[in-house]
């Protein structure tokens, strides 16, 4: 009786998982490959220009095999009890009563998958903590993705909170009205602020991460080594491990933190060449802490930032103009302590989520439901001593990494 109902709640409630990749690993997961699955990341190549054609004094291109994990998470599950006498007396529309469940489920799942994405994106548009008051904005971070190279073969998402998409919708005049009819709006029409606004479809979603930024009195160290900064070194995590020092002593840097290199620029995965901003000057390189590191009591540590810093002489897959280096300044933006909710604006391909079909337990009744590639298990039995039905809904999700320079 339940999970028609749910299914429908629960597909009705979507937005970000409407706009990643479901398909690289939908259905591969199985008891015989364990936790982790791979998927090959596309290879790169150099052009050489000749007079002649005599490749004698050239570098060949190398093919060098990267690959994108999809890593098991944690467990999504709601679950619920109730007495028979509730249930004879008044639980007249019980799948009406449970459906919030699945309201509550998706919320869930999209805002861990949320924090995820913030902490492994590989491109940072704009002044950390500063306002999005303006449609220049959206369009300043579609201008910065396709200098640096992100494919237009498929439709870019821009999703950012309620609010700043109220203050978007205010200044436009063609945003989108909510479909209507007899039947309920899906929260994704609901979300559909722009269809095309700087490359972007823009959608406000309440399931954004928030993320608090580092607490320090000095948010600028070095790096204390040069980073490894060759493309075998990152193929497989497409993260890099910085050592730092001359930060705050005993610091904590948080997850989703950026940093910023002085001196060192980024160069367009695609033209090749160094990428300029409006005013004509070049864009500093930035990547995002992973996740949180607790320096020392003199102020050192090894964080693992997002998007590597790559540079080769063959120069195939570098990501900046020159090598980053040891002591190279290296500055957390934003203000120590602020607490942000930043807008997230990615290519499809950038991430992938799927889930893992679970079997069914041994229990009076067991079912497992597929939406979309999305596969949940019901399962309902009861406690005959209390005189007691009890269910659970379970989800257990995969999240990847396939290019943190699309987001």
């Amino acid at each position: 009786v339940v999970i028609p109902k749910f299914m429908e709640a629960f597909k009705a409630n979507r937005v970000i998982l409407n706009t990643v990749d479901r398909q690289t690993f939908d259905g591969q997961f199985t008891p015989a490959v364990g936790t982790t699955l791979y998927t090959k990341r596309p290879h790169d190549y150099n052009v050489s220009s000749t007079s002649d054609g005599d490749l004698t004094s050239e570098t060949k291109s190398d093919i060098t095999s990267g690959r994108a994990a999809c890593v098991v998470q944690n467990f999504q599950t709601v679950f619920v009890d109730w007495t028979i006498l509730e249930q004879a007396t008044s639980m007249d529309q019980m799948e009406e009563i449970l459906a919030p469940m699945a309201t509550r489920l998706v919320t869930n799942l999209e805002t861990n998958f949320a924090s995820y994405m913030l902490t492994r994106t590989g491109l940072v548009y704009g002044a950390v903590g500063t306002a999005i008051d303006a449609w220049s904005d959206v369009a300043g971070a579609g201008a910065h993705m396709k200098a640096l190279g992100v494919p237009e073969d498929s439709s870019w998402y821009y999703v950012a909170s309620p609010q700043v998409c109220a203050v978007l919708a205010g200044l436009q005049a063609t945003t989108i009205s909510p479909a209507s009819g007899n039947k309920v709006d899906t929260a994704w029409e609901r979300a559909m602020v722009s269809k095309n606004m700087g490359g972007f479809q823009v959608l406000s979603s309440n399931a954004l991460a928030t993320r608090t930024n580092t607490t320090a009195a000095d948010l600028a160290g070095t790096l204390s080594g040069t980073p490894t900064l060759t493309y075998a070194g990152a193929k497989d995590t497409m993260t890099q491990s910085w050592a730092v020092s001359g930060f705050t002593a005993s610091a904590v840097i948080k997850a989703g933190s950026v940093v910023e290199v002085t001196g060192r620029y980024y160069v367009s995965r695609a033209s090749r060449q160094a990428v300029l901003d409006s005013a004509g000057a070049q864009v500093k390189f930035r990547a995002v802490v992973t996740a949180d590191v607790t320096l020392s009591t003199a102020g050192a540590g090894t964080i693992v930032v997002s998007a590597p810093a790559i540079y080769e002489a063959t120069g195939a897959y570098n990501t900046t103009v020159a090598a980053v280096a040891s002591s190279d300044v290296v500055t957390i933006l934003g203000t120590s302590a602020a607490v942000y909710q930043p807008a997230l604006a990615y290519h499809p391909k950038a991430f992938t989520l799927t889930t893992v079909k679970l079997p069914k337990l041994s229990a009076t009744d067991s079912y497992t439901a597929t939406e979309d590639g999305i596969t949940l298990r019901f399962t309902k039995w009861a406690d005959a001593t209390k005189n007691q039905n009890k269910l659970r809904v379970d989800l257990l999700p995969a999240y990847g990494t396939l290019n943190p320079f699309f987001a």
